[in-house]
């Protein structure tokens, strides 16, 4: 049983890892089975198509960025400062992949969707599902900020669904440029879309 989890564990991890590195269209079921260290087969137990792992993979980043997107959203700082502490988040990160693999892995779900959107309907769904479930929580926060006065916009979904707009966009121009550095304008960004009342 240990070995069977491992091996369906060692399928996501190189999956995900390869994915990140070289897109999906141009993987192959060996090749992922050869970077996990498992049997061709063994792919075929837990995953019935490559399209069902890329799902898989869809899932399991995106239940570990909730939890992190979660944490710093619903954190007791004021809204505005965990709005900030997001986008400083998200450049950190992209710092630490920068400084590992010597170049910006950008988004997952960004990359997937730029590559898969025309050409996968379950991946494309799930895709649509997890960025409004983002741009969900950011909307909480915004909600929260202009009942305090802080911003002035009048559609707080539209509003949220810009910003994250604004920082999957960011993302992709750090990677296509390669430099975590094009992720500094998103808090002034942000703050003129909000129509922040109090810069800060």
């Amino acid at each position: 049983m240990g070995r069977t989890s491992d091996a369906r564990k060692n399928i996501l991890s190189a999956a995900r890892s390869l994915i990140a590195e070289r897109g999906y269209s141009a993987l192959g079921v060996a090749e992922i089975c050869k970077a996990a260290g498992v049997p061709k087969g063994s792919f075929y137990y837990f995953f019935e198509s490559k399209e069902a792992l890329a799902l898989a993979v869809v899932d399991e980043h995106w239940a570990a960025q909730r939890r992190d997107w979660a944490r710093v959203l619903g954190g007791d700082e004021e809204p505005l400062a965990r709005l900030r502490r997001l986008f400083a988040e998200t450049e950190a990160g992209q710092r630490a992949a920068q400084d590992a693999c010597g170049t910006v892995s950008g988004c997952l779900f960004g990359n997937l969707t730029l590559e898969l959107s025309n050409q996968a309907e379950t991946v494309r769904h799930r895709l649509q599902e997890i960025f409004d479930e983002q741009v969900d929580m950011v909307e909480a926060v915004v909600v929260e900020a202009r009942e305090r006065a802080e911003v002035t916009v009048p559609d707080s979904r539209a509003a949220a669904r810009a910003v994250v707009a604004q920082l999957e966009g960011q993302v992709m121009f750090a990677k296509l440029y390669n430099s975590p550095q094009w992720l500094s304008p998103l808090w002034d960004n942000c703050l003129a879309m909000l129509g922040a009342t109090t810069p800060r």
